[in-house]
Order: C-alpha cells, then structure tokens, then sequence
C-alpha cells in the first residue's frame, strides 16, 4: 500500500493527504486486451481465467475530475460481461471513447479498470471542480454524462454522450484508486459501513428510475408489481421500492432457499420459479403456457393481475411480462441478463393497451433522491457477502453462476468490514439488523 493510501485508512485530516504524493501505479481489477480471444469456442467462459488483479499506471486528472481512495466496491453484472468480452469486448468502447481526444484519450489502454460502484475518500480534486474537497467520504454513482450536450439538460440518460463509467470507461472503482467525474459524486449516508454503501448505487438507483420516478413505471399505493429475479441487486432493491411506495410486490426467485430470503426482506408474494415452469426451448406457446400459469398463481395469491412487471431478465421472461400484466398494464425493463432478442405475441400488447418502458441507469437527481432515501431507513443494503480485492475475481464468478443474492462487495482499501460509520446514532435508530438483513440471512 503507497503512502496516501496507508493515510487514508488511518483516516489522516485533508491536510496531510493533500501531502501525500499521488503513486504513480495503484492495483486494480483489470481485464487486458490481448485476452479477448481467450474464450472462443469455450461454453463456460469462467472470469477467473480473464480477470487480473495487478498494478497499473496512475492516470493524469482532468480539471473536472475527482481521484477518490476506494475503501470499498461491488460486483455489477456489467463486470461479469466485461470479464466474459460478452457481447463485444469493452475495449471497444474504450477506443470510441479515446477517439475524441484530450482527456478521453487516457481511457484506450490495453487494459480496462472495471467496476461502477465505489465508495470512499476524495484525495484531489481537479481544478475545476467546486463542490467537493479533499477528504470528504463519497459515493460514486455510475453513469458519466456530457454536460455540453442539450439533452443532459433535459435528462442525464437521453444524452448521447452518458457512458456507464468503469464499463464503458476506464478508470473504475474495483480498485485502490478510483477516477470520477465530480458530477458522479454523492455524499456517504454516515450511518453505513463502506461495504454497505458501495453496495447500493448502481442498482438502487436503477430501480428508482424504473419504478418511481416519473420517467418510468410511476408505482402508486395498491399496485401489484411482478419483480423477477426478486433476490437479486436490482430485483431486492425493487421489493423495497413496492413496499415503501404502498404497493403489493410480487417476488420470483429460483430456489427455495432466495424464497425464504426474500419473505426476510418482507416481500408480499413468493414464487418460485420452477412452479412456472421457465426453462426449455423458448416458443410462442409455451410462453403463452408459462405466462397462464403465473396469472392463475398470482390471482390466487392477490385476487386480480399485476399492474407493472419489473423485467431485467430478458430473453427467458419477457414475453411472460408482455402476456401477465393487465389490461392497461406496463412492463418496465433495464436489461437482459439472459440474451437480448425478444420474443412476444404483440397481440396481448396493442389489444389490450399495454405499454414497455425502456429505462438505463438513473441521472443525478434520481440518485440523489434515492440516496436520500438511505438516510431515512426506508431503503436498507442488501449486501449479502464481501470479498477483499485480491479475491475479486471469485466474486464476480459468483455473480456469473447466479449463486450470490443481493449484492456482493469488495473491500479494496479498507482492512476489515464494518469502518467508515460516522453517524452511530442514525444507524442505532435504524437498527444493525435491518441494515443487515441478508448478510445475517445468508
């Protein structure tokens, strides 16, 4: 560990870390573009084999940038698809990207610092940025915008130039060192740990946008929302957002043992998935099939059809999504973690006025919004297990195989779970068990 960083985690006041020099090389979980071609022809492309954890150069800052010592991190699928080069290698992106030259051009380099979640301490500031300052503890949201651009303006994620930072740019935060624009800053909510408030952002914040905010699905008191992957990072957050907004979630998992997880986490309705009968080769019919039977279970656990389906999954359930929701229904979604090409009978969608709702990320305010959120207890971590960075790669297998719940940290520079809580008091009235739900369940 260089000089700033031992500094930083014996928690060291402004003025000695703007002493510290800035180490010219940190240790990052990084991929390397010689190793794209590694997995070809290979059916289990393990990210063990891909992801490094090694030095690598210290990049310059730019005047609206922030260098943040990483206490802490998290797992997103968007490593998992980097680690795999699934669907294109990220190093794509990462030369579209250097192509606009000035400061874009440090990002396209033979490696990609991933991760788009961190949380920690500001050790320099560049010399335009005005709201932050040396040894403010942060979080880091994950989307970078273009502030040059007019549809910023109207909404951070219609910008073209908006990129998921630590995915589509270098620099990220499953690392010692993180680069972030000072736009991606939010303060630390002081009652939770590193861990835990690295843990929350990128997926928190997504499902914000998809279900409250009014860019997406709008949940009102009474609505009953069918959440997919209910244990899951997204899908834990999104039981929470029903609950809190006074609607009835509806949650399906793939294991009884996520079932009983997610009836922890007070989720209404349970369904495991295999009473669905998900899985096989995807036709028309059988989805028609599957999306009967869950209506029918659904009814008889709530007495009518769901209002919103929360749809991340993809290819396997979204022509379920289409088929479920009622008449007048919505089908919010924000990813494909099982293949991008869907498959729905359009009938059920124009017929009977149904509307899908694309939705990516979040901007600064509704992240701002949900963070507040943190702060007065009505959302709490779904942190389920921390690993230290020297062993990042086995977190994200964990998350490839689907065999975590909620969402799985990394501690990058903090020496143990449990530091960074600088409001004991808040955390007292919220309760350590709540805070803890899942890792205690897990």
């Amino acid at each position: 560990m260089d000089a700033l960083a031992e500094a930083v985690v014996a928690g060291a006041p402004p003025e000695v870390l703007e002493r510290e020099e800035v180490p010219r090389e940190y240790l990052a979980a990084h991929v390397r573009e010689e190793d794209t071609g590694m997995f070809a022809g290979v059916e289990d492309k393990d990210v063990r084999k891909s992801l490094r954890v090694g030095p690598v150069q210290m990049p310059e800052l730019a005047p609206d940038e922030v260098l943040v010592a990483v206490m802490a991190s998290a797992v997103n699928y968007n490593s998992v698809w980097t680690a795999m080069f699934e669907p294109v290698p990220t190093f794509a992106f990462l030369r579209r990207f250097g192509k606009e030259g000035g400061y874009a051009a440090r990002h396209a380099q033979p490696y990609h610092v991933i991760g788009s979640d961190a949380a920690g301490v500001v050790v320099r500031a560049g010399a335009g940025v005005r709201r932050w300052r040396v040894g403010d503890h942060v979080v880091a949201t994950c989307i970078q915008v273009d502030d040059q651009e007019p549809a910023t303006h109207a909404d951070g994620m219609l910008g073209a130039g908006q990129r998921a930072w630590g995915f589509e740019t270098n620099f990220g935060g499953l690392a010692h060192y993180a680069v972030v624009r000072a736009s991606q800053l939010l303060p630390k909510p002081g009652h939770l740990t590193w861990e835990e408030a690295a843990s929350n952002m990128l997926t928190a914040s997504t499902s914000y946008r998809m279900l409250i905010s009014d860019r997406g699905a709008r949940v009102k008191l009474g609505d009953v929302v069918l959440i997919w992957g209910a244990t899951g990072g997204l899908g834990a957050f999104a039981v929470q957002l029903v609950k809190n907004a006074g609607g009835i979630p509806v949650g399906v998992v793939s294991s009884e043992r996520k079932a009983e997880l997610l009836r922890s986490l007070g989720c209404d309705v349970v369904i495991n998935r295999s009473e669905i009968g998900i899985g096989g080769e995807l036709t028309p019919e059988r989805t028609i099939e599957q999306g009967k039977r869950l209506g029918r279970l659904i009814r008889r656990e709530v007495g009518e059809d769901p209002h919103i389906a929360f749809d991340y999954v993809g290819r396997s359930t979204f022509g379920i999504s289409v088929f479920v929701v009622r008449r007048g229904g919505t089908v919010v979604t924000c990813g494909s973690s099982t293949g991008y090409r869907h498959e729905y009978d359009n009938r059920y969608l124009w017929m009977n006025l149904k509307r899908i709702i694309g939705s990516h990320a979040a901007n600064l305010q509704e992240q701002a919004e949900c963070s507040r959120l943190f702060s007065l207890g009505k959302l709490v971590p779904v942190l389920s297990s921390v690993y230290p960075l020297a062993d990042v790669a086995e977190a994200v297998r964990l998350v490839q195989r689907n065999a975590h719940i909620g969402k799985v940290g990394v501690r990058c520079l903090a020496p143990r779970d449990g530091g960074g809580v600088t409001d004991p008091d808040l955390r007292d009235r919220i309760g350590d068990e709540r805070l803890t739900t899942l890792r205690n369940a897990a």
